[in-house]
């Protein structure tokens, strides 16, 4: 379940183990979050940076060359029966020997007055979709980490000027990434701020923020075409809620094996409880979970579960 980095990587796997598997996707197009990131220069075998929807495009090629079928699939429930799983969507239901929940997470909203009237109408959560539409125009982005300020800098390249809103008082994205941000002169960082809410109309969509600071009380607005929100994920583990054992995020924990505590269900990638959110690290837990689902389904040790 899931067509990222680590659904993607556990089907490659799997397919290529002659198993008979199946990759299920809520959305018509794979590649989960990262297929929207502008670049990635970090993944290994790339010397060059490459765009996140050419680097999940080719690993759903790879995918594809070892047979394994897409379907479109969005499961909302999976109950434990005698032969397996029973897999439940609105509109089919699958069942499965073993399952590997892949599903990822996504962005968090702010939840301020405004937000969910001008959403898509310059609210967003993706520069690379939304930031071309905003040449020589102010945007803002919400947030202090990896994506927040690699977005901010991509968006450089199109808006008149970027201003970087963070509720703190430093950054907590990788130090290269920080410092290219802080080297351009396009981005204006306003610390220990805070959106209160978004503010527009109907017709003209969003106009500006309401910002306050969070040390002074201090309030202000700033206008600008658009804000990208960065402030966090959402994990999408409803499906398994009350089945297997979840964290305080909602995250599902697993063992090094990718094991969760009920026999036959695995996890990989950002829908797991982990520290480092990565696709390296979303590609190795793939991996893993495909061999430890195969291990499972032929009699081996895996699916105790931690």
């Amino acid at each position: 379940m899931g067509g990222g980095p680590a659904g993607l990587t556990a089907g490659i796997y799997a397919a290529r183990g002659r198993l008979d598997v199946i990759l299920l996707e809520a959305k018509p197009l794979t590649g989960g979050q990262i297929a929207t990131t502008d670049i990635v220069e970090n993944y290994p075998g790339f010397p060059e940076p490459v765009s996140g929807a050419e680097l999940m495009d080719r690993m759903r090629k790879q995918a594809e060359r070892f047979g394994l079928p897409f379907a479109t699939a969005d499961i909302t429930k999976i109950t434990p029966r005698d032969d397996g799983f029973l897999l439940e969507g609105a509109r089919t239901s699958y069942l499965a020997r073993a399952v590997i929940v892949a599903t990822g997470t996504e962005p968090r909203r702010l939840g301020v007055p405004g937000e969910k009237e001008f959403w898509g109408m310059g609210v967003t959560t993706c520069a690379t979709c939304d930031g071309p539409l905003y040449r020589d125009k102010p945007v803002a982005v919400v947030g202090g980490g990896d994506s927040a300020v690699k977005e901010a800098v991509y968006l450089t390249n199109f808006a008149s000027v970027v201003y970087l809103l963070h509720r703190r008082d430093r950054l907590r994205a990788e130090t290269v990434i920080q410092e290219q941000a802080l080297a351009n002169d396009k981005i204006d960082v306003r610390w220990d701020t805070v959106v209160t809410a978004m503010l527009g109309d109907a017709e003209s969509g969003l106009t500006g923020l309401a910002l306050q600071n969070v040390k002074t009380e201090e309030a202000s607005e700033l206008a600008v075409d658009c804000v990208f929100l960065y402030v966090g994920v959402l994990a999408n583990t409803d499906m398994v809620e009350g089945l297997v054992a979840l964290d305080d995020a909602g995250l599902i924990i697993t063992d090094n094996d990718m094991a969760t505590n009920v026999p036959g269900i695995f996890a990989a990638g950002d829908c797991r409880s982990k520290t480092l959110k990565q696709v390296a690290t979303a590609v190795g837990e793939g991996a893993a979970a495909a061999f430890s689902a195969q291990e499972y389904l032929t009699g081996g040790p895996y699916g105790a579960g931690c």
